[in-house]
């Protein structure tokens, strides 16, 4: 059988063709996925199907191409780009004879190498934990059988009801430490409230530039860098506008297509203040040729948070490499829709930083600051079809 090498890892990666569509944006996002785990890419296998196999996803034909694939590449692993289910994950293993991971195990896995803070490892620890407890149903037959033999006699369970057991309790602390570290953001969050502060959150899809745009606005020195997730503990800084004087800033994790479920469980309390924010900024990869179904993924998972219905501008960023120029789009009623800006170049931020000030004072202006500044209210047209948040009139 596999086992695990430590360094320098050789992928084959699967991309079967389902009807889900984007083929070749998606196949290049996970040569990118694979490459942030620091797995090498040796070969791809593609295929066709009008559904998965139950057994082994691929079907037999396939998977024997895969084993082929596999030996003569020498590779250590395969990676779908597809959710497996347990059964099937564990069928492939058994018959390649190969480590099999799928799209969810590889982000949990640049997830558990970029998290910094004790609160993101909490996270990512408690997204491992409840992706696993799937794995333990029904799982391999060495973790069914009853303990036995000199020290290996146990109160009389099997050994996978043991790791259910222990693998709860663990779930149960998580949990339980990232309550209070959510009691505690929420104290934040109540006297930024009490002292008028104008919340903006920066969202988009990962790698769209938004830790760039946060170092550019606020010079805070955030880590940046051309590969997926590179931020995952949010950061909030206070940033300069004319005319404002209350703006915090705040840097958060990137959403991707079909994120995890078990990722924005475990990270809700984190993305929750997404929903809070008085302002969201949308930073969109502008020379991406899969912006839009990229700008579709951040709205299903801002819905997914409750952040529907915050105020959003986006913010098309780097038009240095689309040799686009800095401008402020406006739709209906004067409202502002996109700004065009390189965050790397600088080309532009004066008419973002300009956009901020304006959204401050209207913040500051109202009676009831807990509201949403006039010209930033909360009902819009769905951005997925307008290309942009049209807020409505004031009439």
């Amino acid at each position: 059988m596999f086992e695990r090498p430590t360094s320098g890892e050789r992928a084959v990666v699967v991309q079967l063709d389902l009807g889900q569509g984007s083929l070749d944006e998606r196949l290049d996002e996970l040569k990118l996925l694979a490459s942030s785990a620091g797995a090498t890419v040796e070969a791809v296998v593609k295929g066709r199907r009008a559904a998965p196999d139950p057994a082994l996803f691929a079907g037999r034909g396939k998977v024997e191409e895969i084993a082929e694939t596999l030996r003569a590449h020498d590779a250590d692993l395969v990676i779908f780009n597809h959710a497996l289910s347990p059964v099937q994950q564990r069928n492939l293993e058994r018959t390649l004879e190969y480590r099999v991971i799928d799209r969810t195990a590889l982000i949990l896995d640049i997830f558990a190498l970029r998290a910094k803070s004790h609160e993101g490892k909490l996270q990512v620890e408690l997204a491992q934990l409840s992706h696993m407890a799937t794995r333990l149903v029904r799982g391999w037959t060495h973790l069914e059988r009853q303990q036995g033999g000199i020290g290996q006699r146990g109160p009389g369970e099997t050994q996978l009801e043991t790791d259910r057991r222990l693998l709860g309790d663990r779930v149960r602390l998580l949990k339980s430490k990232l309550a209070r570290l959510e009691k505690q953001r929420r104290t934040r969050r109540r006297t930024r409230e009490r002292r008028d502060v104008f919340s903006v959150s920066l969202v988009g899809y990962t790698n769209a530039g938004k830790s760039t745009l946060f170092n550019a606005l606020t010079k805070a020195g955030a880590y940046a860098a051309d590969q997926l997730f590179a931020t995952l503990d949010t950061t909030t800084r206070r940033m300069f506008a004319a005319g404002a004087e209350n703006i915090v800033l705040s840097d958060t994790v990137g959403f991707i297509r079909d994120l995890p479920h078990a990722l924005v469980a475990a990270f809700h309390a984190t993305l929750e203040e997404t929903a809070h924010a008085d302002l969201l900024l949308h930073v969109v990869d502008s020379s991406s040729e899969d912006r839009d179904a990229q700008i579709g993924a951040v709205d299903a998972v801002l819905d997914e948070i409750g952040a529907a219905n915050v105020p959003r501008i986006e913010v098309w960023n780097k038009i240095d490499l689309t040799h686009a120029a800095p401008a402020v789009v406006r739709g209906d009623c004067d409202n502002i829709r996109r700004v065009f800006l390189s965050a790397r170049t600088g080309e532009g931020l004066h008419l973002l930083r300009a956009v901020l000030g304006d959204a401050a004072g209207a913040f500051a202006a109202e009676p009831d600051s807990g509201s949403h500044p006039s010209g930033l209210d909360a009902s819009y047209s769905d951005p997925r079809q307008s290309g942009g948040v049209a807020l409505p009139c004031n009439k």
